[in-house]
C-alpha cells in the first residue's frame, strides 16, 4: 500500500524565541522588543516563563501582518515547513524519494515547479518521487496531501539553492528527532576518506553493516568502489545512506537495508573485497546469548561487553579471503581484559595488520582519541604475516599543530629511520542533536590532509615490504607478533611506537635546540616589533557613533559580492569544478589559526569549489563560542587561486568602494558576530545580517591598516607560543631522555669535573 498522508493537521508546532529569530530574520534581541512592545505579539502557548514556546502559524500569522518576510536560510525554512506539520505527519520519510528525484533537475525547472499551484505541484511531486521507489529501503510509493505542499516547495527550494545533501540532512534530522534516537555520530569526511583509501587500489566491492548517513560508503564510491552494500538498524539513516549514494555514485550498484546486523544479516551469503565500518560503541544488548554460537566468532566467543570484538568478526565473515576490514573502534578495545584472548587469536592468525591512533576531538565522541583498526582476512595458504603496524597519529597531531617538527621527530634526526537507546546507535550516521553543527569547528577544522598523507605513507611502506619496513620511532613501528603476544595483549599505538633513548642522535637533538632557540629569539623580536605602541589615541570623550549598513545592502548596492555564503553543516553552494586534486584548499582551520592553505581538493566535493582571490573577506561560518577575534581574514597573494574549503563565506569588496581590512576588521568585531548569528556552543553566522560603518574610503584605509596591524600581532603571538612550546618539549625530551646535559651556570660547578 502506498504511504498515506495524515487525514488531519498534527498538533501545531512550537517554535522558540531563537527560531523565531532565525524565521524572521532578525536578532534575538529584535524578538524580546517585539514581545514587550506589541500587544498583538503572540503569546506564549507552552514551555516555560524562562524558556517561552510560541505557536509557530500565530508567528507566521504575525510577521506577515507586519510585513516580514523571511531571510532565513533555505535550510532553515525546510526546517520550519516541516515543524509546520507537527510531530508524527511522517513527511520527512516521505520526501526522501522526492529529493533524489529532484537532484536531477535543473534550477530552473525547480524554480519553475515551485511557482505552480498546489495540487498541481503535489501531482508533478508524486509523479516524480515514483521513479526511485526501489532505491530507498522501507520508501513505498507516496503519496503527498494538500498539507504538503509548503514543506515540498520548501524542499525543491532547499535542493536548488544549496544541494539535494543538504535537504536530505533536514529530513535525516527531522525523523531522528521524532525518533529519539540518541548517540547517533557522524564519521567526519576526511576521516571517511582516509579509511576508504586504506583500502588496496582496485576495490570493488565494499559493505558497511552500520551504515548510519554513508559516509563510509559514499568515500569508499569516490575511491572506485562500483558495488556497495549496506545496513543501519533506523530505517530513516538506511534511507538517508540510499539517497546519498544516488546522489554520490549514480552509477553504482547499491543495496542498503534496513535491520540489526547482528541479529538479522541482511547479506548472510554475501562476501566482499572489503568492509569499511564505525559500528556501534559500548553496547551490552548486542545478542550475547542468542549468538553465543554463531559462526561468525571463528576467533572466540565476544563477551558480552565488548560488542566491538562481535563487529570486528561479522566484518571478517563478509569478507573474501585476503580482503580488508577497516574499522573505527574506541580506545579501550585495544588493552581490557576481558577482550584479550581474541585479541591474540586475532594477532597470533595474522588477521590484524593495523593500528592508528587518532586525536581526541576528531571524531565523535569528541572526548576520546578513537583508533583505526586495519585487518585482513587470512589465506589458505597465504603468506604468515609476522609484524603489526602501529601509527601513533595522536602524537603526531599534537605536535603538528605548532607547525614545526616535532620533538620525537627532532629526537630522532639522523637516527637512520627513514543508533536509538543504544550508546552508539549506528557509528556513520549523524546526531540529532547535532546535526546542524555536524562537522562543527572542532572536526571540520582538523588537518585531516596531513594525518592522512602521515598515516599513507607509512601503510604503503608496510605493505609493499613489510620485511624490510624501516621504523619511525616516536610515529610508526612495525612490531614482531610475539612481542605483542604478551599476559596483556596491549595494541594501544602509542605503547610501541613511543620513542626511545637508543632513538634519539644527541648531536642532531642539540643542533635542532640551537636553530629553536634561534627561532624564538627572531620571534621575540618581531612580537615586540608589532606590539609597540603605534599612536593609538581616544576617539574624544565619547565613543563614536556610526552610520551602518548590512552586508546585504552593500551587496544589493554593489559595494561588495557575496561569492559564497555558506549553509552550516553542508558542503557549500555549487561552484566551479575542481580542475585536480591537487589544489589546495583553505579550511576554517586556516582562518583561526593563521596559517596557509592546509588542505586538498581531494577533502572537499568538486561541485563545492570556489576559488579564492586575493583581496577576498573571509568569514568562517561556523565558530565556538568566544572566538569571535579568530572569524576573519584577507585572503592574501599565498591564499590566490586556492578553493575554498566548507564552513566559509566569501566575500569580495570593490576596491574602490571598499577597504578589504577595514570590511574585514568591522565584520570580525565580537558584537557584530553575536548579532549576525545563532547558537550558543556553536555559532551559525549570516553574513547578510552583518553590518559595517558607512566612511569615505580614505578613512577606511586608515581603519584598515590599524586593523591588520591588529592581526599581524595576533599572528606574531600564536607563532612566538608555538615556538616556545615547541621548544620547550624538545628541551624535555632531551633532558629526560639523557641525550643533553644541563649547562654550566655560574654559580654552579660543572658535575663532570667533580
Amino acid at each position: 500500500m502506498p504511504q498515506q498522508p495524515p487525514a488531519q493537521l498534527a498538533p501545531s508546532a512550537h517554535v522558540t524565541a531563537a527560531e523565531i529569530s532565525r524565521i524572521a530574520g532578525v536578532t534575538r534581541a529584535t524578538v524580546s522588543n517585539w514581545r514587550r512592545r506589541h500587544d498583538d505579539f503572540p503569546a506564549p502557548s507552552g514551555g516555560t516563563e524562562t524558556s517561552p514556546l510560541y505557536d509557530l502559524p500565530a508567528v507566521q500569522a504575525w510577521l506577515r501582518g507586519r510585513g516580514h518576510t523571511s531571510t532565513a536560510s533555505p535550510t532553515e525554512e525546510l526546517r520550519t515547513a516541516l515543524r509546520l506539520l507537527g510531530p508524527g505527519s511522517g513527511v520527512a520519510a516521505r520526501l526522501f524519494p522526492l529529493v533524489a528525484a529532484a537532484s536531477r533537475r535543473t534550477p530552473e525547472e525547480l524554480s519553475e515547479l515551485a511557482t505552480v499551484p498546489d495540487d498541481q505541484l503535489i501531482a508533478r511531486a508524486e509523479k516524480a518521487a515514483a521513479q526511485l521507489p526501489a532505491a530507498v529501503p522501507e520508501a513505498e510509493p507516496v503519496r503527498y496531501g494538500p498539507n504538503d505542499a509548503g514543506a515540498v516547495r520548501a524542499l525543491l527550494g532547499c535542493v536548488r539553492e544549496v544541494g539535494a545533501q543538504a535537504a536530505v540532512n533536514v529530513l535525516a534530522e527531522r525523523e531522528l528527532d521524532e525518533g529519539a534516537a540518541s548517540g547517533v555520530y557522524q564519521t567526519p569526511e576526511g576521516l571517511a576518506l582516509l579509511m576508504a583509501r586504506l583500502l588496496p587500489a582496485g576495490t570493488s566491492r565494499v559493505l558497511d553493516p552500520a551504515c548510519g548517513s554513508g559516509t563510509l560508503l559514499t568515500a569508499a564510491a569516490r575511491q572506485g568502489a562500483q558495488e556497495l552494500f549496506g545496513q543501519d538498524s533506523l530505517p530513516v539513516q538506511g534511507q538517508r545512506t540510499a539517497v546519498r549514494l544516488l546522489l554520490a555514485a549514480p552509477e553504482a550498484e547499491t543495496a542498503i537495508r534496513v535491520g540489526d546486523s547482528l541479529r538479522a544479516d541482511a547479506f548472510p551469503d554475501v562476501t566482499v573485497d572489503a568492509v569499511l565500518c564505525n559500528p556501534p560503541f559500548g553496547d551490552r544488548d548486542w545478542g550475547h546469548d542468542e549468538l553465543a554460537y554463531d559462526p561468525r566468532w571463528a576467533y572466540g566467543l565476544p563477551p558480552r561487553f565488548e560488542s566491538e570484538l562481535a563487529w570486528v568478526q561479522h566484518a571478517l565473515a563478509h569478507l573474501e579471503p585476503g580482503g580488508h576490514a577497516v574499522m573505527l573502534l574506541p580506545p579501550a578495545l585495544a588493552f581490557r581484559s576481558s577482550g584479550r584472548r581474541i585479541r591474540a587469536e586475532l594477532i597470533r592468525s595474522g588477521a590484524l595488520r593495523a593500528v592508528v591512533s587518532l586525536p581526541a576531538r576528531a571524531a565523535y565522541p569528541l572526548h576520546i582519541g578513537l583508533q583505526v583498526w586495519v585487518f585482513q582476512r587470512p589465506e589458505p595458504g597465504g603468506t604468515d604475516r609476522t609484524t603489526v603496524l602501529f601509527v601513533d597519529g595522536e602524537g603526531e597531531q599534537r605536535d603538528g599543530a605548532t607547525g614545526t617538527p616535532s620533538a620525537t621527530d627532532t629526537a630522532t634526526a639522523g637516527a637512520g629511520a627513514r543508533g536509538g537507546s543504544r550508546p552508539r546507535r549506528s557509528g556513520s550516521s549523524s546526531s540529532a542533536a547535532s546535526s546542524a553543527p555536524a562537522s562543527s569547528t572542532s572536526v571540520s577544522s582538523f588537518d585531516w590532509a596531513g594525518l592522512t598523507d602521515r598515516v599513507l605513507g607509512q601503510w604503503a611502506a608496510f605493505t609493499t615490504a613489510p620485511d624490510t619496513y624501516a621504523d619511525e620511532p616516536g610515529v610508526a613501528r612495525a612490531v614482531p607478533l610475539v612481542d605483542l603476544l604478551d599476559d596483556v595483549v596491549d595494541v594501544t599505538p602509542a605503547r610501541h611506537v613511543r620513542a626511545t633513548a637508543a632513538d634519539i642522535d644527541p648531536a642532531a637533538l642539540a643542533g635542532r635546540v640551537h636553530d629553536l632557540h634561534r627561532q624564538l629569539a627572531e620571534q621575540v623580536a618581531a612580537l615586540a616589533a608589532a606590539s609597540a605602541s603605534g599612536g593609538w589615541q581616544p576617539s574624544g570623550a565619547s565613543a563614536r557613533e556610526w552610520r551602518t549598513a548590512t552586508v546585504s545592502d552593500l551587496a544589493r548596492g554593489g559595494a561588495l559580492t557575496v561569492v559564497r555564503a555558506a549553509a552550516p553543516g553542508t558542503r557549500g553552494s555549487k561552484g566551479p569544478a575542481a580542475p585536480t586534486v591537487d589544489r589546495p584548499v583553505l579550511t576554517a582551520h586556516d582562518i583561526s589559526a593563521g596559517n596557509s592553505p592546509s588542505s586538498t581538493a581531494v577533502d572537499i566535493h568538486a561541485d563545492a569549489a570556489q576559488p579564492v582571490a586575493a583581496g577576498d573577506v573571509l568569514v568562517r561560518a561556523v565558530a565556538g563560542g568566544g572566538d569571535a577575534a579568530a572569524m576573519t581574514r584577507v585572503a592574501d597573494d599565498q591564499d590566490a587561486e586556492a578553493l575554498l574549503g566548507p564552513h566559509i563565506h566569501l566575500l569580495r569588496p570593490d576596491p574602490a568602494r571598499l577597504d578589504p581590512w577595514f570590511l574585514a576588521g568591522f565584520l570580525g568585531a565580537e558584537d557584530n558576530i553575536a548579532s549576525a548569528s545563532t547558537g550558543s556552543t556553536h555559532v551559525h553566522v549570516t553574513p547578510g545580517r552583518l553590518r559595517v560603518p558607512l566612511l569615505p574610503l580614505e578613512e577606511q584605509r586608515r581603519y584598515g591598516e590599524a586593523f591588520r596591524r591588529v592581526y599581524e600581532l595576533r599572528a606574531a603571538v600564536r607563532r612566538t607560543a608555538n615556538l616556545a612550546a615547541d621548544t620547550a618539549a624538545t628541551l624535555t625530551t632531551g633532558l629526560t631522555a639523557g641525550v643533553l646535559l644541563p649547562p654550566d651556570t655560574p654559580d654552579t660547578p660543572d658535575s663532570r669535573s667533580a
